[in-house]
């Protein structure tokens, strides 16, 4: 790490096509339980956060979402969307889906009334009327298929804006400097949020869409035909015992009560679907996430004889997800009696509605089907709730983990329950100062023995500590990624740092790229590229400079982190923070990097984090680094949890 210087189309009856499966996010491990472990000198917190084993899951991070409500959940992604470079188009598509939708309900109100005429004719037995109305059936239809494959355009492109907006919103805010690494230590909501801002948000912008579009129709075609409905029924009345009873509008009452009663019905049964769901996605990211650790770990399993222990482990996990589905599989049969039984009595109950009108003579049989289809229409609309049920389940459970992870990243800046944080300041050029630095974990807090610190350039400084004291610790304070505590870290102004963890980071990409990281390939010429390799013994990687390749897996440990000197060597940084880097060179290659230090980066102020063993004639001056009793401490409250320390050590 270089510091530099400051310089569906919706169908004719109004239904959406919302309701296809789906892939369950594999993205949301287990909450991970956090013990107040002692910061050690291992450091998991330089590989990914996915290698903390998941423990038990629980809905803590469900029920935490919830907490915020549907409203304020809604209310942050819009935000984000309005927030994103794609605003203008987001706005034009939906008045352009909402112009679409509105001459297609106009259209299905012509195509409504056309039902009058065409079954008169049939009654009457009236040919030349009867080709009449197919010629009108032809010109209305083709009218409504052209609009319908507008409208899907018209979606799918919204889909499509809506996934760019909202992943645009989250990459940037997730790669924020420090965010990413804050949040990776912030619990179950750090774990693989690949899958959050890929998986969990392209299923919400799909089903945002459908569903979106869907109750926009929905509600256009229940404001347009509901006025038919009330028009045909307008002066209906039940004769009862030598009385007429005049009901105003029956059919559109009889229509809100048969929909209302579904939808209530459908929301007792289908209620647990949503939390279901969201558990069930939850058990998925566990299941992967063991697939995924075993094929990362498969050597040392196989050297271990450990394959049974591994099926074991992974059949614990798969029978979680199964008994999760089991739990889908019941909350959607339960719910399929409501909705397909209301679906099965829809075929005949607009029949049965209008038949008091057909039998008392006040509705001709295309008048019959006219009211029919009109009542059809209506209470498809007020239905849209239920038939859209077990997807707005899995809508809302998406939208939970997705505005979970949004929050979490925009409030991963907030302070814990500390006192103070350590202050960065710009100093004077050529001086690193530390002064009374206490960096602060849930086991409490370690700090320097020098309480204060002036390093200048071209200096050479080992600072060593007892194992499990937290070196690694120091070493991201010292960087800014780890800043709670107490003290001042006073950089030199104007002047670049390189930090150089014990792991190395390469990029997919070539050989050329991974040297010049995180600058560009302008920045440095082929020969300086070269002469650098060769100068660690890594000339046989020359011919290799453009070559693309996952140069951390082709490569061996030692050569990993020769390759990392070399890039340090190529960048030529003022400053140089090493974390125990010297310990994995292989023995061969150590005598040439500590030369490289001593005589190549002459210039380059150096602080080792490290151990003993390691003091060269290279360093001049040595600090330590002790336990700070009395120093503060990370409350179990934090968002930072314990493992984060101790995986920090």
């Amino acid at each position: 790490m270089i510091i530099k210087p400051p310089d569906d189309v919706n169908t004719p009856s109004g239904k959406p096509a919302a309701n296809a499966p789906r892939t369950a996010p594999a993205a949301n491990a287990a909450n991970v339980r956090a013990a107040a472990t002692p910061p050690g000198d291992s450091s998991p917190g330089d590989s990914s956060p996915g290698d903390s084993s998941p423990g038990d899951s629980s809905p803590g991070d469900f029920d935490d979402t919830a907490e915020s409500g549907l409203t304020a959940q809604l209310g942050m992604m819009l935000r984000a969307s309005w927030a994103s470079p794609v605003r203008g188009a987001l706005v034009m598509l939906s008045l352009s889906i909402f112009a679409v939708v509105a001459v297609t309900a106009y259209g299905q109100i012509k195509l409504n009334s056309w039902n009058q005429p065409f079954y008169d004719a049939l009654s009457h037995k009236n040919l030349g009327e009867f080709w009449n109305q197919l010629g009108v059936f032809g010109v209305i239809a083709g009218a409504l298929l052209a609009l319908n494959v507008a409208q899907r355009w018209l979606i799918e492109t919204l889909k499509l804006k809506l996934r760019e907006g909202l992943v645009r919103d989250l990459v940037q805010g997730w790669m924020a400097p420090g965010r990413a690494f804050r949040l990776a230590h912030a619990g179950a909501i750090g774990v693989n949020p690949d899958q959050r801002m890929h998986e969990d948000a392209r299923h919400l912008t799909e089903l945002s869409g459908d569903l979106g579009v869907g109750l926009l129709q929905a509600s256009i075609l229940l404001a347009t035909f509901i006025s038919v409905l009330w028009g045909l029924s307008s002066t209906f009345a039940f004769h009862v015992a030598n009385r007429s009873i005049v009901i105003p509008g029956y059919m559109v009452w009889a229509a809100i009560l048969y929909s209302g009663s579904a939808s209530l019905l459908s929301y007792w049964v289908g209620r647990s679907l949503v939390r279901n769901n969201a558990d069930r996605y939850a058990r998925e990211a566990e299941l992967r996430f063991s697939l995924v650790r075993v094929n990362e770990h498969i050597d040392s399993i196989a050297l271990a004889r450990a394959e049974p222990d591994e099926a074991r482990r992974i059949e614990v996990d798969l029978s979680t997800v199964l008994n999760a589905m089991r739990l889908l599989v019941s909350g959607n049969t339960r719910l399929t009696w409501v909705t397909a039984g209301y679906g099965w009595f829809t075929l005949v109950a607009p029949i049965l509605v209008a038949a008091p009108l057909y039998f008392s003579g006040t509705l001709t049989f295309g008048g019959l089907m006219m009211a029919s289809g009109a009542f059809m229409q209506v209470q498809s609309s007020l239905r849209w709730f239920v038939d859209n049920f077990s997807t707005i389940a899995d809508w809302r459970a998406t939208l939970l983990r997705v505005a979970n992870f949004r929050r979490a990243v925009i409030a991963s800046d907030v302070l814990h329950d500390l006192a103070g944080r350590i202050e960065f300041t710009e100093g004077k050029a050529g001086t690193l100062t530390i002064d009374n630095l206490a960096i602060a974990s849930p086991a409490g807090a370690i700090t320097l023995k020098e309480r204060h610190v002036e390093m200048q350039s071209r200096e050479r400084v080992l600072v060593i500590g007892d194992s499990g004291t937290g070196k690694t610790l120091l070493f991201r304070a010292l960087a800014g990624l780890w800043p709670w505590g107490s003290g001042r870290v006073s950089r030199p102004d104007g002047e670049s740092m390189l930090f150089m963890p014990r792991t190395q980071y390469f990029p997919p990409g070539t050989l050329r790229e991974v040297l010049a990281y995180p600058t560009t390939v302008n920045n440095f010429t082929s020969e300086a590229c070269l002469r650098a390799l060769e100068r660690l013994g890594l000339e046989r990687l020359g011919p290799l400079l453009d070559a693309p390749g996952s140069w951390d897996l082709t490569l061996t440990e030692g050569e990993q982190q020769t390759l990392a000197f070399a890039r340090a060597l190529l960048h030529a940084p003022r400053w140089l923070i090493i974390d125990e880097a010297l310990e994995a060179l292989e023995d061969e290659q150590r005598p040439k990097v500590i030369e490289l230090l001593a005589k190549d980066l002459a210039e380059t102020g150096i602080l080792y984090i490290g151990r003993a063993v390691a003091q060269d004639s290279l360093f001049k001056r040595v600090l330590h680094l002790v336990p700070d009793g009395e120093g503060l401490k990370l409350g179990a409250t934090a968002a930072v949890p314990a493992s984060a320390a101790a995986a920090a050590g």
